[in-house]
């Protein structure tokens, strides 16, 4: 995914010169072409994430693009004050971008896991809220949040996630429009947004194989949420979302908010996300993933256990 973002970023910026980068001691394994293409649309504020936010803000009052970069706890959380009021109140053109999203960065433990980022953005008014699953959901949703010219927040994955659209016709994506990334059949859907729509691919594979036939959707945008989406899916089959983030206010909580706002009641209905403590063990992604039930194995279990239940 990064590499898809670098390489966005330095066609963006051909085209928009008043595109900048704002970083907070990161990118050093990352901008390298893009520094050495735009030495002077880059800045490196250091360990000052709250600096990196208002430097963004004052950029953006003087006529640029900032994109804003960094580990995802630290480009949301611990700046949190300066987006809401620097960014968000102003309704500036800046970017947010949280790389290394949920348990990427596993082994380095609750400071650097990115697990409450979606709900703390959706919580701001102006703000876009959005989830790529891969580097062609990537390209597409960063061009579109840039050309909005308003607050968007972007978490992307640290590196080599899988490609989910590898066959086929490649979709459109547009901003608050989720993406039926396999149509199997009407048994049930799986909703998924940014790292865990490939394994959400991978359960709904397995489960055809077993002739248990559904959906899954990407849903990139977590805000604004395609309703009519949800909406037509909730009224005709078990609804199951699956997301690397707390349980509490991610995409889970935003599908089950728009399924009783619009009064339909799915046949059922179940969230798959991180539980709401912090973790207690210290491991790769793959071997939290298994811990906390996220992993393709215990999804699929969990959609089974679910659809018996009926």
């Amino acid at each position: 995914m990064r590499k898809m973002f670098v390489k966005t970023l330095l066609e963006l910026s051909e085209a928009n010169p008043q595109l900048m980068v704002v970083t907070a001691d990161l990118g050093y394994s990352v901008f390298e072409q893009f520094i050495q293409a735009k030495p002077q649309n880059y800045l490196n504020v250091g360990v000052a994430e709250a600096d990196m936010i208002g430097i963004s803000a004052g950029l953006a009052l003087s006529g640029k693009h900032p994109i804003a970069y960094s580990i995802t706890p630290f480009a949301t959380a611990r700046c949190l004050e300066q987006i809401r009021m620097d960014i968000c109140y102003h309704e500036l053109p800046v970017i947010i971008v949280g790389t290394g999203a949920g348990l990427s960065y596993g082994t380095l433990g609750p400071t650097h896991h990115g697990t409450e980022d979606l709900a703390l953005m959706r919580a701001l008014p102006n703000m876009t809220v959005t989830a790529p699953c891969d580097s062609l959901e990537l390209s597409q949703v960063f061009r579109q949040l840039f050309k909005s010219k308003k607050p968007g927040y972007m978490r992307i994955g640290r590196s080599n996630e899988p490609e989910v659209y590898t066959t086929g016709e490649k979709p459109r994506v547009a901003l608050g429009k989720g993406v039926v990334a396999a149509d199997f059949g009407n048994e049930f859907a799986i909703i998924s947004c940014g790292n865990l729509v490939s394994t959400g691919l991978q359960v709904a594979e397995s489960l055809r194989a077993k002739g248990i036939k559904g959906k899954l959707v990407s849903m990139h945008t977590i805000k604004p949420l395609d309703g009519k989406l949800v909406t037509e899916l909730g009224a005709k089959m078990p609804i199951i979302t699956l997301e690397e983030h707390s349980i509490i206010g991610g995409l889970g909580s935003a599908v089950a908010e728009c399924l009783m706002d619009s009064g339909v009641s799915p046949p059922a209905f179940r969230r798959l996300a991180l539980p709401d403590s912090f973790q207690k063990k210290i491991g790769t992604q793959e071997f939290l993933r298994k811990a906390n039930g996220i992993d393709a194995q215990s999804v699929e279990k969990e959609i089974l256990r679910l659809l018996k239940q009926r």
